[in-house]
């Protein structure tokens, strides 16, 4: 775990000191001193951290950046280290019920921006709503998401997808219907082209009145494979 080292390494490279990166970052000095003496973050905060630094959370934690060259950093800052497997997005924030068996949390349309913030925030994750499916297989981790917009007809606006977690990108297969969690696009429902020797993916429409786009791998936060959906209506 290199982390510590990395933050401090990282602050005096572009000459700041703990004070003003700590109000960048909108944390406490003494937070800051105590993330660089070894002391671990929120989750919430690694996130902010990495973002900051426009490094990943993979990088930053597995690497000692002081040992690389020039070159090799600057690559990293770029972007370039991205994790296409999905490992460094694991740590997934899910809720149980009382059995200890985990829920099917629902995301509605306006809740979609503060998800797209707060995926890895336990006290987000565990107020939205939750059902069961049952008749889905238990080796798998799932999430209903609200979609907006008619670009995947004749799944209608409104209708919920339900999707399990993939964690290795490197195992999605073309053509799959997909939600993509982006960073600064939302939440988009699509069928997924793989094109990760570019770092990136294509994004097709099933109305071909939209027009695909690519979108690089370091712009998506989670993926989740299309199961199935339902067109009910509900109240949250």
């Amino acid at each position: 775990m290199h982390f510590a080292k990395n933050l401090k390494f990282l602050r005096q490279r572009q000459n700041k000191s703990q004070v003003n990166l700590a109000a960048e970052l909108e944390i406490a000095r003494t937070s800051l001193s105590g993330y660089e003496r070894n002391v671990q973050p929120p989750f919430r905060t690694l996130i902010k951290i990495s973002d900051y630094f426009n490094i990943s959370l993979d990088a930053f934690i597995k690497y000692k950046l002081s040992a690389l060259s020039e070159f090799q950093l600057s690559q990293i800052e770029k972007g370039f280290d991205v994790d296409i497997t999905g490992n460094k997005l694991r740590l997934l924030t899910i809720s149980v019920d009382n059995n200890g068996d985990e829920n099917i949390e629902m995301v509605p349309v306006k809740a979609q921006a503060g998800y797209t913030n707060s995926y890895g925030d336990l006290d987000f994750i565990a107020k939205l709503p939750k059902f069961k499916l049952p008749f889905l297989p238990e080796n798998k981790t799932y999430r209903t998401f609200q979609i907006q917009g008619d670009s995947m007809l004749p799944i209608r606006e409104g209708s919920w997808i339900t999707c399990s977690y993939i964690e290795n990108w490197k195992l999605i297969k073309n053509g799959k219907a997909c939600i993509i969690v982006t960073k600064d696009e939302g939440i988009v429902f699509k069928i997924i082209y793989n094109r990760l020797n570019e770092n990136k993916f294509l994004l097709v429409s099933s109305n071909k009145n939209y027009s695909p786009f690519e979108i690089s791998v370091s712009q998506i936060a989670e993926i989740w494979q299309f199961e199935t959906y339902n067109s009910f209506e509900i109240d949250v």
